[in-house]
Protein backbone atom coordinates (compact mmCIF):
# COMPACT_ATOMS: atom_id res chain seq x y z
CA UNK A 1 0.00 0.00 0.00
CA UNK A 2 2.54 2.76 0.97
CA UNK A 3 4.65 2.06 -2.51
CA UNK A 4 1.14 2.45 -4.46
CA UNK A 5 0.41 5.60 -2.15
CA UNK A 6 3.66 6.78 -2.60
CA UNK A 7 3.13 6.44 -7.31
CA UNK A 8 0.13 8.47 -6.83
CA UNK A 9 1.78 11.02 -4.95
CA UNK A 10 4.87 11.25 -7.09
CA UNK A 11 1.68 11.27 -10.12
CA UNK A 12 -0.11 14.22 -8.55
CA UNK A 13 3.23 16.06 -8.18
CA UNK A 14 3.43 15.82 -11.91
CA UNK A 15 -0.30 16.78 -12.74
CA UNK A 16 -0.92 19.73 -10.54
CA UNK A 17 1.47 21.51 -12.46
CA UNK A 18 -1.17 20.71 -15.54
CA UNK A 19 -3.31 23.12 -13.67
CA UNK A 20 -1.25 25.62 -12.29
CA UNK A 21 -0.15 26.35 -15.78
CA UNK A 22 -3.17 25.21 -17.23
CA UNK A 23 -3.67 28.38 -19.76
CA UNK A 24 0.15 28.32 -21.17
CA UNK A 25 -1.01 25.62 -24.19
CA UNK A 26 -4.01 28.22 -24.85
CA UNK A 27 -2.01 31.51 -25.00
CA UNK A 28 0.47 29.83 -27.12
CA UNK A 29 -1.57 27.98 -29.60
CA UNK A 30 -3.60 31.53 -29.67
CA UNK A 31 -0.23 33.16 -30.42
CA UNK A 32 0.25 30.63 -33.25
CA UNK A 33 -2.80 32.15 -34.82
CA UNK A 34 -2.07 35.32 -34.43
CA UNK A 35 1.55 35.11 -35.88
CA UNK A 36 -0.31 33.17 -38.79
CA UNK A 37 2.36 30.02 -38.35
CA UNK A 38 0.19 27.24 -39.71
CA UNK A 39 -0.72 29.80 -42.34
CA UNK A 40 2.77 30.24 -43.70
CA UNK A 41 3.34 26.61 -43.33
CA UNK A 42 -0.12 25.62 -45.71
CA UNK A 43 1.47 28.48 -48.31
CA UNK A 44 4.86 26.81 -48.26
CA UNK A 45 3.25 24.04 -50.47
CA UNK A 46 3.61 21.23 -47.90
CA UNK A 47 7.46 21.76 -48.27
CA UNK A 48 9.10 22.03 -45.00
CA UNK A 49 10.28 25.60 -43.56
CA UNK A 50 13.48 26.21 -41.94
CA UNK A 51 13.08 28.67 -38.85
CA UNK A 52 14.79 30.69 -40.88
CA UNK A 53 12.58 30.83 -43.44
CA UNK A 54 9.60 31.04 -41.17
CA UNK A 55 11.02 34.15 -39.46
CA UNK A 56 11.70 36.23 -42.43
CA UNK A 57 8.12 35.26 -43.72
CA UNK A 58 6.14 35.98 -40.38
CA UNK A 59 8.24 39.23 -39.92
CA UNK A 60 9.08 37.32 -36.67
CA UNK A 61 12.55 37.50 -34.50
CA UNK A 62 14.30 33.84 -34.70
CA UNK A 63 14.54 32.99 -30.98
CA UNK A 64 11.51 33.46 -29.92
CA UNK A 65 10.35 32.10 -32.37
CA UNK A 66 12.35 29.05 -31.79
CA UNK A 67 10.76 28.90 -27.99
CA UNK A 68 7.54 28.73 -29.34
CA UNK A 69 8.36 26.39 -32.13
CA UNK A 70 9.96 23.81 -29.58
CA UNK A 71 7.01 24.10 -27.37
CA UNK A 72 4.43 23.38 -29.78
CA UNK A 73 6.37 20.65 -31.48
CA UNK A 74 6.57 19.22 -28.18
CA UNK A 75 2.87 19.59 -28.09
CA UNK A 76 2.21 17.72 -31.21
CA UNK A 77 0.68 20.90 -32.94
CA UNK A 78 4.06 20.99 -35.29
CA UNK A 79 6.40 18.46 -36.53
CA UNK A 80 10.37 19.47 -36.67
CA UNK A 81 11.69 17.50 -39.26
CA UNK A 82 15.78 17.46 -40.50
CA UNK A 83 14.80 20.08 -43.33
CA UNK A 84 12.20 22.17 -40.88
CA UNK A 85 8.72 22.32 -39.50
CA UNK A 86 5.74 21.13 -40.85
CA UNK A 87 2.34 21.01 -40.27
CA UNK A 88 0.53 18.28 -38.58
CA UNK A 89 -3.44 16.66 -37.94
CA UNK A 90 -4.09 19.28 -34.88
CA UNK A 91 -1.99 22.77 -36.91
CA UNK A 92 -4.09 22.31 -39.89
CA UNK A 93 -7.03 23.05 -37.69
CA UNK A 94 -5.41 26.51 -37.13
CA UNK A 95 -5.13 27.11 -41.02
CA UNK A 96 -7.52 30.21 -40.73
CA UNK A 97 -9.09 29.55 -43.77
CA UNK A 98 -8.60 26.06 -43.73
CA UNK A 99 -12.18 24.06 -44.39
CA UNK A 100 -12.16 22.72 -41.50
CA UNK A 101 -10.19 25.17 -39.53
CA UNK A 102 -11.16 25.74 -35.53
CA UNK A 103 -8.99 29.14 -35.28
CA UNK A 104 -12.02 31.52 -34.73
CA UNK A 105 -13.08 29.54 -32.06
CA UNK A 106 -9.89 29.39 -30.33
CA UNK A 107 -9.74 33.11 -30.89
CA UNK A 108 -13.41 33.72 -29.05
CA UNK A 109 -12.85 31.45 -26.15
CA UNK A 110 -9.14 33.13 -25.55
CA UNK A 111 -10.54 36.57 -25.40
CA UNK A 112 -9.88 38.36 -22.90
CA UNK A 113 -14.18 38.82 -22.53
CA UNK A 114 -14.37 35.15 -22.51
CA UNK A 115 -11.23 34.59 -19.92
CA UNK A 116 -12.53 37.23 -17.42
CA UNK A 117 -15.62 35.43 -16.54
CA UNK A 118 -13.50 32.20 -15.27
CA UNK A 119 -11.96 34.64 -11.82
CA UNK A 120 -15.74 35.02 -10.86
CA UNK A 121 -16.77 31.23 -11.46
CA UNK A 122 -16.78 30.56 -7.55
CA UNK A 123 -19.16 33.79 -7.25
CA UNK A 124 -22.03 31.81 -9.53
CA UNK A 125 -21.30 28.70 -7.84
CA UNK A 126 -21.59 30.53 -4.24
CA UNK A 127 -24.82 32.58 -5.90
CA UNK A 128 -26.60 30.43 -8.04
CA UNK A 129 -28.93 31.92 -10.15
CA UNK A 130 -28.46 35.12 -8.65
CA UNK A 131 -25.63 36.65 -10.76
CA UNK A 132 -23.93 34.01 -13.86
CA UNK A 133 -20.11 34.46 -14.02
CA UNK A 134 -20.26 36.56 -17.14
CA UNK A 135 -22.57 39.45 -15.68
CA UNK A 136 -20.42 39.57 -12.68
CA UNK A 137 -17.75 40.28 -14.75
CA UNK A 138 -19.41 42.58 -17.31
CA UNK A 139 -22.47 43.59 -16.36
CA UNK A 140 -24.64 41.95 -18.41
CA UNK A 141 -25.07 38.83 -19.91
CA UNK A 142 -23.60 37.53 -23.40
CA UNK A 143 -26.23 38.04 -25.78
CA UNK A 144 -26.71 41.43 -24.39
CA UNK A 145 -22.82 42.49 -24.56
CA UNK A 146 -22.37 40.94 -28.08
CA UNK A 147 -25.59 43.30 -29.39
CA UNK A 148 -23.94 46.41 -27.76
CA UNK A 149 -19.87 45.17 -29.10
CA UNK A 150 -20.34 44.12 -32.93
CA UNK A 151 -16.26 42.79 -32.75
CA UNK A 152 -17.73 40.33 -29.78
CA UNK A 153 -20.83 39.53 -31.87
CA UNK A 154 -18.19 38.74 -34.97
CA UNK A 155 -16.12 36.81 -32.57
CA UNK A 156 -19.29 34.42 -31.08
CA UNK A 157 -20.22 34.18 -34.85
CA UNK A 158 -16.53 33.28 -36.63
CA UNK A 159 -16.46 30.67 -33.56
CA UNK A 160 -20.00 28.93 -34.18
CA UNK A 161 -19.32 28.59 -37.84
CA UNK A 162 -16.47 26.91 -36.25
CA UNK A 163 -18.25 24.36 -35.43
CA UNK A 164 -20.42 24.10 -38.17
CA UNK A 165 -17.69 23.62 -40.29
CA UNK A 166 -16.58 20.45 -38.13
CA UNK A 167 -20.21 19.53 -37.19
CA UNK A 168 -22.35 19.12 -40.36
CA UNK A 169 -19.54 16.60 -42.26
CA UNK A 170 -20.03 14.57 -39.62
CA UNK A 171 -23.79 14.99 -39.53
CA UNK A 172 -23.54 13.80 -43.44
CA UNK A 173 -21.32 11.03 -42.74
CA UNK A 174 -23.05 9.78 -39.38
CA UNK A 175 -27.24 10.68 -40.77
CA UNK A 176 -26.96 10.86 -44.41
CA UNK A 177 -30.92 10.44 -44.77
CA UNK A 178 -31.33 13.25 -42.16
CA UNK A 179 -33.44 15.51 -44.41
CA UNK A 180 -35.11 13.06 -46.43
CA UNK A 181 -38.16 14.43 -47.00
CA UNK A 182 -37.90 17.56 -46.06
CA UNK A 183 -37.81 20.75 -48.70
CA UNK A 184 -37.49 22.96 -46.37
CA UNK A 185 -35.43 23.81 -43.14
CA UNK A 186 -35.01 26.73 -39.98
CA UNK A 187 -31.78 27.26 -38.91
CA UNK A 188 -32.39 28.35 -35.34
CA UNK A 189 -30.02 30.62 -33.70
CA UNK A 190 -27.97 30.28 -36.92
CA UNK A 191 -25.70 32.82 -36.53
CA UNK A 192 -23.82 34.12 -39.37
CA UNK A 193 -25.68 31.25 -41.46
CA UNK A 194 -22.33 28.97 -41.87
CA UNK A 195 -24.50 26.29 -41.01
CA UNK A 196 -26.99 26.49 -43.40
CA UNK A 197 -25.15 27.55 -45.87
CA UNK A 198 -23.18 24.23 -45.61
CA UNK A 199 -26.54 22.26 -45.26
CA UNK A 200 -27.96 23.20 -48.46
CA UNK A 201 -24.95 22.78 -50.46
CA UNK A 202 -25.02 19.05 -48.86
CA UNK A 203 -28.73 18.58 -49.99
CA UNK A 204 -29.61 20.02 -53.02
CA UNK A 205 -33.43 19.75 -52.91
CA UNK A 206 -33.29 21.67 -49.52
CA UNK A 207 -34.45 25.73 -49.12
CA UNK A 208 -33.17 26.60 -45.95
CA UNK A 209 -34.03 30.07 -43.48
CA UNK A 210 -31.28 31.59 -41.16
CA UNK A 211 -33.13 32.81 -38.75
CA UNK A 212 -31.06 34.49 -35.96
CA UNK A 213 -31.50 38.03 -33.73
CA UNK A 214 -31.97 41.01 -36.18
CA UNK A 215 -28.22 42.47 -35.42
CA UNK A 216 -26.85 38.63 -36.17
CA UNK A 217 -28.44 37.93 -39.27
CA UNK A 218 -27.51 41.55 -40.80
CA UNK A 219 -23.57 40.33 -41.01
CA UNK A 220 -24.77 37.44 -42.92
CA UNK A 221 -23.57 37.04 -46.79
CA UNK A 222 -26.33 36.26 -49.33
CA UNK A 223 -26.44 32.51 -50.59
CA UNK A 224 -28.67 30.76 -52.89
CA UNK A 225 -31.64 28.86 -51.45
CA UNK A 226 -31.24 30.87 -48.48
CA UNK A 227 -33.40 33.56 -46.42
CA UNK A 228 -31.70 35.47 -43.85
CA UNK A 229 -34.64 36.47 -41.21
CA UNK A 230 -34.23 38.07 -38.06
CA UNK A 231 -36.39 37.66 -34.85
CA UNK A 232 -36.66 36.38 -31.36
CA UNK A 233 -37.03 32.30 -30.91
CA UNK A 234 -38.54 33.23 -27.79
CA UNK A 235 -41.35 34.50 -29.84
CA UNK A 236 -41.63 32.94 -32.80
CA UNK A 237 -40.04 30.59 -35.71
CA UNK A 238 -40.33 31.07 -38.99
CA UNK A 239 -42.54 27.97 -40.49
CA UNK A 240 -40.46 25.06 -42.31
CA UNK A 241 -40.89 21.37 -42.64
CA UNK A 242 -37.77 20.74 -40.08
CA UNK A 243 -36.58 23.24 -37.50
CA UNK A 244 -32.65 22.85 -36.64
CA UNK A 245 -31.12 23.87 -33.47
CA UNK A 246 -27.10 23.00 -33.37
CA UNK A 247 -25.32 24.19 -30.08
CA UNK A 248 -28.38 26.64 -28.79
CA UNK A 249 -29.97 24.42 -25.87
CA UNK A 250 -26.79 23.93 -24.21
CA UNK A 251 -26.91 27.87 -23.77
CA UNK A 252 -30.36 27.75 -21.65
CA UNK A 253 -31.85 26.40 -18.77
CA UNK A 254 -34.73 23.60 -18.54
CA UNK A 255 -37.82 26.35 -19.00
CA UNK A 256 -36.08 28.52 -21.56
CA UNK A 257 -35.37 24.87 -23.49
CA UNK A 258 -38.53 23.81 -23.56
CA UNK A 259 -40.34 26.91 -24.47
CA UNK A 260 -37.98 27.48 -27.61
CA UNK A 261 -38.61 23.73 -28.56
CA UNK A 262 -42.73 24.30 -27.81
CA UNK A 263 -42.23 27.50 -30.44
CA UNK A 264 -40.59 25.08 -32.51
CA UNK A 265 -43.07 22.20 -32.65
CA UNK A 266 -45.41 24.77 -33.44
CA UNK A 267 -43.38 25.85 -36.52
CA UNK A 268 -42.78 22.56 -38.09
CA UNK A 269 -45.54 21.16 -40.53
CA UNK A 270 -46.41 18.40 -43.11
CA UNK A 271 -45.95 14.73 -42.05
CA UNK A 272 -42.35 14.30 -42.00
CA UNK A 273 -41.69 17.69 -39.93
CA UNK A 274 -39.57 17.12 -36.80
CA UNK A 275 -36.96 19.35 -34.67
CA UNK A 276 -33.66 18.23 -35.22
CA UNK A 277 -31.29 19.36 -32.24
CA UNK A 278 -27.20 18.98 -32.28
CA UNK A 279 -25.68 18.98 -29.32
CA UNK A 280 -23.17 17.77 -26.55
CA UNK A 281 -24.29 15.06 -24.44
CA UNK A 282 -22.78 14.00 -20.98
CA UNK A 283 -21.52 10.14 -21.00
CA UNK A 284 -20.68 8.56 -18.21
CA UNK A 285 -19.15 5.51 -19.91
CA UNK A 286 -15.39 5.78 -19.52
CA UNK A 287 -14.91 4.45 -23.18
CA UNK A 288 -17.09 7.46 -24.98
CA UNK A 289 -13.90 8.99 -26.19
CA UNK A 290 -15.68 12.65 -25.95
CA UNK A 291 -16.52 12.74 -22.37
CA UNK A 292 -13.70 14.92 -21.38
CA UNK A 293 -14.60 17.36 -23.79
CA UNK A 294 -18.76 17.47 -22.92
CA UNK A 295 -17.51 18.40 -19.30
CA UNK A 296 -15.82 21.19 -20.37
CA UNK A 297 -17.97 21.94 -22.52
CA UNK A 298 -20.37 21.78 -19.47
CA UNK A 299 -18.01 24.60 -17.53
CA UNK A 300 -17.56 26.72 -20.72
CA UNK A 301 -21.76 26.85 -20.30
CA UNK A 302 -21.23 27.51 -16.57
CA UNK A 303 -18.98 30.17 -16.96
CA UNK A 304 -20.85 32.03 -20.02
CA UNK A 305 -24.16 31.32 -20.45
CA UNK A 306 -27.92 32.07 -17.64
CA UNK A 307 -27.58 28.72 -16.29
CA UNK A 308 -27.09 26.80 -19.60
CA UNK A 309 -25.33 23.28 -19.70
CA UNK A 310 -24.56 20.33 -21.17
CA UNK A 311 -27.18 17.53 -20.82
CA UNK A 312 -27.28 13.51 -20.27
CA UNK A 313 -29.79 11.26 -22.49
CA UNK A 314 -32.06 11.46 -19.74
CA UNK A 315 -32.51 15.26 -19.27
CA UNK A 316 -32.43 15.58 -22.75
CA UNK A 317 -35.36 13.31 -22.41
CA UNK A 318 -37.08 15.20 -19.57
CA UNK A 319 -37.49 18.49 -21.82
CA UNK A 320 -38.17 16.56 -25.01
CA UNK A 321 -41.47 15.24 -23.06
CA UNK A 322 -42.20 18.72 -21.62
CA UNK A 323 -42.21 20.41 -24.47
CA UNK A 324 -44.70 17.72 -26.54
CA UNK A 325 -43.02 15.59 -28.50
CA UNK A 326 -44.48 12.36 -29.15
CA UNK A 327 -40.76 10.17 -29.71
CA UNK A 328 -37.44 11.36 -30.22
CA UNK A 329 -34.18 9.19 -31.35
CA UNK A 330 -30.61 9.96 -30.54
CA UNK A 331 -27.61 9.24 -33.01
CA UNK A 332 -24.11 9.81 -32.37
CA UNK A 333 -22.29 10.86 -35.23
CA UNK A 334 -18.04 10.91 -35.72
CA UNK A 335 -18.13 14.57 -33.85
CA UNK A 336 -18.79 15.58 -30.25
CA UNK A 337 -22.26 16.42 -30.77
CA UNK A 338 -25.30 13.87 -30.77
CA UNK A 339 -28.17 14.11 -33.53
CA UNK A 340 -31.97 13.99 -31.87
CA UNK A 341 -34.76 14.21 -34.14
CA UNK A 342 -38.08 14.48 -32.28
CA UNK A 343 -41.19 14.42 -33.87
CA UNK A 344 -44.77 16.00 -32.80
Amino acid sequence: MAAIAKEEDAEAEEEIWRYIFGFVEMGVVKCAIELGIADALEAHEGQPMTLSQLSTTLSCSPSPLYRIMRFLVHRRVFKEETTGYTLTPISRRLITHGERSMAALLLLESSPVMLAPWQALAVHVREENRLTAFEATHGEDLWEYAAGHPSHSKLLNDGMACRARGAVPAIIEGRAKLFEGIGTVVDVGGGNGTTVRLLVKAFPWLRGINFDLPHVVSTALPCDRVEHIGGDMFKSVPKADAAFLMSVLHDWEDEDCIQILRICREAIAGDNGKVIIVDAMIKEEKEYKYKDVGLMLDMIMMAHTNNGKERTQEEWSHILDKAGFSRYTFTPIPAVPFVIEAYP
